[in-house]
């Protein structure tokens, strides 16, 4: 069991394709390609936070959760990576971020990372 957590405001701010004029329309975008996208994980969520939240609503759709962010998102990548871990099945959790303070923060719990370019090109 694999899963794939995507930390979506780095991923959105990665490529300078004037995502910053649109924010919910970048979410839209972004979810959509990962609804179509053929991805290896078995399970992915997609956090959302600030303006970016109402492009997408919070949720199940097929296999992507989308999650809101309360308040940080960073700190909600880390709870959901630990949410994902407590489960105890051995599963292998992977985040998608270029962001080396959250990297640092989700190896430190358990979760493998990769970059935004890595999923991009899969999209």
């Amino acid at each position: 069991m694999e899963v794939l957590i995507i930390d979506g405001a780095n991923v959105i701010g990665s490529r300078p394709d004037g995502w910053w004029r649109d924010r919910p329309g970048a979410a839209r975008s972004l979810h959509q390609k990962l609804s179509t996208a053929d991805l290896p994980q078995n399970e992915v969520v997609l956090i959302l936070e600030g303006e970016a939240k109402r492009g997408v609503q919070a949720g199940q759709d097929g296999r992507i959760r989308t999650v809101h962010a309360a308040g940080s998102g960073d700190d909600a990548i880390v709870d959901e990576v630990v949410r994902q871990l407590v489960i105890g099945d051995g599963r292998e959790v992977i985040v998608v971020t270029a962001d080396r303070k959250l990297r640092d923060r989700v190896e430190a719990v358990g979760a493998c990372t990769k970059g935004p370019k890595r999923l991009l090109d899969q999209l």
